[in-house]
C-alpha cells in the first residue's frame, strides 16, 4: 500500500467520476417525457428501456461493486467455497425466463409499479402487500450499506481522508461527497441516471477484468504458479478457528452449503426490489426474455472476477479486512493510472446499483405504505414527490449504517436480508401462475420463513471472530437432515409447507377469499396489445375486472 494519497490513481478516478455525475444530471433530458410527476416516469424510466439499455441497467444492477469486491474477497479469506456466486447466476436466469415476462405483461396491463403491487392485486390484500413491502426494505437498505462499503474500500487504499486517527470529518468527507452527488442527480433524474450511468460502470468492469486476468498473471508467473501459491496459503492453519484457512476445491462437509446457498441465493436474486425495479422499466416483455438469455455474459464476467482472490494470495496481499484485498491488488499490480481506472469501475460500480436500489425502496414505500395506508387519494405527482424524499432518507439511512457501525455488520444484515427476502417468493411467483394459495396462509407461510430465518440467523457465531457471537453467517444445520445448509432456504422449505396446508385448510373452511383484479390474458400480455395501459388510474385502482 502507498504511503500517503496515490495522486495519479486519485486523479483519473475523480475525472471518471466527475464524467459520470454529469452523465447523470444529464439523465433528466434524456428520453424526457411531456409529464415527468409520475412514478412510472421518475421510477421507471417511462417503461421505455430497449434489450440493451435494459442489459445495462440489469447488469448494473445486480453486478455490484459488492460483487467486484466480496465475491473475490471470499475467495481470498476461504477458497473456492466462494466461487457459489457463479453456479448461482447461472441458475437464476432459466428461473426468471419463466416468470418475469408474466411479471412485466401484467404489472404493465395494470400499471403495476412494485411487487407488492401486483400481490395486492392478484390476492386482494393488502395486508400482504404490506409484508412483502416491508421485507423489501429491509432487505434492501444493508444492500444500499455495502454499496458505499464498496466506496470506502477505493478511498481507503488510494489514501483518501488520511489515518485512523484523522478527524472522523475530515476521514469521511470523500464519502459524504460521493453520496452528496448520488443523492442530488437520483432525486433530479430518477431511474434515468442509473441507466445511463451503467453503460460507462459495466464497460469499465468489462476492461478491467479483461486486462487483469491476462497482466496480472503474466507478472504472477503463470496459473500455474498462482493456484500452487494459493493451495499453499489454504493449508495453513487460521489461528482464530484451529482448521484450515480455506481450499481449492470444497470439503465435502461444506458441499450441501453450497449446493443450498447457490439455489437459495438464485431464487431469492429476482425478489429485490431492484432487480423488479429495472425489469418492468423495459419496454415490452421481449425485451425481458432476451435479456434472460444474453444476462449469462455477466456469469462468465464472474467467474474470471472471482479469480482474482486467488491473484491476491499468490501476490502477497496483506489485509486485516478481506474488503481491501482486491483494491489493494489493483493498486500493487497496475501502473497508478490503470489502478485509477480499476478503482473508477468499482466506485461508479456501487453509485449505480445504490441508485436503483434507493428508487425501488422508496417506490415500494409510496405505492403499498403511504397510498395504501396513509393518503389513498394521493395523485401521481404528490407520488412522485414522495418517493424523491424517501429515497433521500433512504440513502442517509444506508450512510449513517456504514459510518456508525463496523462494515462486518454491514455484511451480515446483507446475508440476514437474503433470507429475508426469499421468503417473498411464494407469494409473488407463486402469484404468477396460479390463484390457488389463499392469502391468509401466505402471510403465515411467510410469517414464518422470517421469524425461522433470523432467530436461525441470530444463533449463528462468526466462524472468524470469537467475539461475534450472533449473526455471523447465514448456514445452520437443516432439521431433519443434520447437514449443514443455507438457513434462508430451509425458511423458505417451511413458508411453503406451512402455505399449502393452510391453503387446504382454510378453502375447505371456505374462509373468505380476496378480489383477484387481474384476467389469464394479462400475464401475456405486451406493449402493443389494445387495452395494456401504462397507469391505472386512481379511481379504478382495487377494483375486480
Amino acid at each position: 500500500m502507498n504511503d500517503g494519497v496515490n495522486g495519479v490513481a486519485l486523479g483519473v478516478f475523480i475525472c471518471f467520476f466527475l464524467a459520470v455525475t454529469v452523465m447523470g444530471f444529464l439523465a433528466a433530458r434524456w428520453r424526457k417525457a411531456e409529464n415527468e410527476h409520475s412514478l412510472d416516469e421518475w421510477g421507471l424510466g417511462g417503461r421505455s428501456f430497449g434489450t440493451w439499455v435494459t442489459w445495462f441497467l440489469l447488469g448494473g444492477d445486480l453486478y455490484t461493486a459488492y460483487t467486484f469486491v466480496a465475491v473475490p474477497a471470499a475467495i481470498y479469506a476461504a477458497g473456492a467455497a466462494g466461487f457459489f456466486a457463479v453456479p448461482y447466476t447461472i441458475l437464476v436466469y432459466p428461473l426468471i425466463f419463466t416468470f418475469l415476462p408474466r411479471l412485466w405483461s401484467v404489472s404493465h396491463k395494470h400499471g403495476y409499479v412494485t411487487t407488492s403491487d401486483f400481490v395486492r392485486g392478484r390476492f386482494g390484500s393488502k395486508g400482504l402487500s404490506l409484508a412483502v413491502a416491508v421485507t423489501g426494505i429491509l432487505a434492501t437498505m444493508p444492500y444500499i450499506a455495502l454499496q458505499l462499503v464498496g466506496i470506502q474500500a477505493v478511498l481507503d487504499v488510494m489514501g483518501v481522508g488520511g489515518g485512523e486517527n484523522t478527524n472522523w470529518f475530515i476521514k469521511d468527507l470523500p464519502l459524504l461527497i460521493a453520496f452528496g452527488v448520488l443523492a442530488a442527480y437520483t432525486y433530479s433524474s430518477g431511474l434515468r441516471a442509473p441507466a445511463l450511468i451503467a453503460f460507462v460502470k459495466d464497460t469499465l468492469i468489462y476492461i478491467v477484468i479483461a486486462v487483469a486476468i491476462i497482466y496480472i498473471p503474466i507478472k504472477l508467473g503463470g496459473f500455474d504458479e498462482i493456484f500452487a501459491k494459493a493451495s499453499e496459503a489454504y493449508s495453513q492453519t487460521n489461528p482464530a478457528t484451529g482448521a484450515p484457512r480455506g481450499a481449492l476445491v470444497p470439503a465435502e462437509a461444506g458441499q450441501w452449503t453450497y449446493a443450498t446457498l447457490a439455489l437459495g441465493s438464485a431464487l431469492a436474486l429476482f425478489m429485490y426490489p431492484h432487480s423488479i425495479t429495472a425489469t418492468l422499466s423495459s419496454r415490452s416483455r421481449e425485451v425481458i426474455r432476451r435479456n434472460t438469455t444474453i444476462l449469462p455474459l455477466y456469469s462468465l464476467m464472474l467467474g474470471l472476477l472471482a479469480l482474482l482472490g486467488f491473484m491476491a494470495i499468490a501476490a502477497g496481499i496483506k489485509v486485516q479486512n478481506g474488503q481491501l484485498a482486491i483494491p489493494q491488488l489493483f493498486e500493487t499490480m497496475f501502473p497508478d493510472w490503470f489502478a485509477g481506472v480499476a478503482f473508477a469501475a468499482i466506485g461508479i460500480g456501487a453509485l449505480v446499483p445504490a441508485a436503483i436500489m434507493s428508487i425501488a425502496a422508496a417506490n415500494l414505500f409510496t405505492r403499498n405504505i403511504y397510498k395504501d395506508f396513509i393518503k389513498s387519494d394521493a395523485t401521481p405527482a404528490q407520488e412522485t414527490k414522495v418517493s424523491k424524499i424517501v429515497s433521500l432518507l433512504v440513502k442517509v439511512g444506508a450512510l449513517v449504517f456504514v459510518l456508525t457501525m463496523d462494515k462486518t455488520v454491514a455484511i451480515n444484515f446483507q446475508l440476514l436480508g437474503g433470507i429475508w427476502i426469499l421468503q417473498t417468493f411464494p407469494a409473488l411467483v407463486g402469484g404468477l401462475f396460479t390463484r390457488w394459495f389463499h392469502r391468509w396462509a401466505l402471510l403465515a407461510g411467510w410469517a414464518v420463513g422470517m421469524i425461522y430465518g433470523t432467530v436461525a440467523a441470530y444463533g449463528v457465531p462468526s466462524p472468524t471472530n470469537p467475539t461475534q457471537k450472533h449473526f455471523g453467517g447465514s448456514a445452520e444445520e437443516i432439521p431433519g437432515i443434520g447437514e449443514i445448509g443455507y438457513i434462508g432456504l430451509t425458511a423458505f422449505v417451511l413458508n411453503v409447507v406451512v402455505t399449502v396446508v393452510l391453503t387446504f385448510v382454510l378453502r375447505a373452511a371456505k374462509a373468505p377469499d380476496g378480489v383477484d383484479e387481474t384476467r389469464p390474458e394479462d400475464y401475456t400480455a405486451d406493449a402493443g396489445d389494445p387495452g395494456v395501459q401504462v397507469e391505472l388510474p386512481p379511481a379504478t385502482a382495487g377494483t375486480s375486472h
